[in-house]
């Protein structure tokens, strides 16, 4: 018989950044030889083997995986799956600028009177903000940002066209808790 399969790395949520290595391994506490290993991703079977590398992972891979082990003893054959191991794939932010690095926006400042400078800062200064909480933040900003635009009248003539520039990729992501204040601009590229 065989028993007591489990993954290691071991956490039942195990979670990684885009482009980190990750290779899991099955193990068994009971089994008589040979013990064939195989590997499920949310219910498929995917791999064979005692390891399952993945490689340098992205979203892609996110998903539930289990290891099953096999053996068989005379005419019976023998099964024990492994606790469920979520893997979850953040991606690494990124700034993307849609190939236009400088140019002319239209840009409102909701609640910010006279005549701001406005800057566009890049995105990845949020990627110190949990995963979910940034995903959150993004589909209400842009539901919002969506509906003012397509549903508010146009700039007033008080408004400028504010030559702006992309800032180029950051060196390195910030680090968690880096992120201090945050105001939504909405700007629309004019020229």
């Amino acid at each position: 018989p065989v028993a007591n399969a489990t993954i290691s790395p071991g956490a039942p949520a195990h979670q990684v950044r885009a482009g980190d290595p990750v290779t899991l391994r099955c193990s068994v506490q009971v089994g008589s030889a040979p013990v064939t290993f195989s590997w499920l991703r949310d219910g498929q079977e995917v791999a064979r083997g005692p390891l399952l590398e993945l490689g340098h992972v992205d979203v892609r891979h996110s998903g539930t995986y289990q290891c099953v082990a096999t053996n068989q003893l005379g005419q019976a054959r023998h099964r024990a799956l492994s606790p469920e191991l979520a893997l979850e794939v953040t991606p690494q932010g990124h700034w993307n600028t849609g190939g236009v690095t400088h140019g002319h926006w239209e840009c409102r400042t909701p609640g910010v009177t006279g005549d701001p400078d406005v800057s566009l800062l890049s995105p990845a200064v949020a990627a110190g903000l949990g995963g979910s909480l940034l995903v959150l933040a993004l589909l209400l900003g842009g539901a919002l940002g969506w509906h003012r635009w397509n549903h508010v009248a146009p700039f007033p003539a008080t408004h400028r066209l504010h030559p702006l520039r992309a800032p180029p990729d950051p060196a390195a992501p910030p680090e968690e808790g880096e992120v201090l204040y945050a105001h939504v601009v909405f700007c629309r590229q004019a020229g």
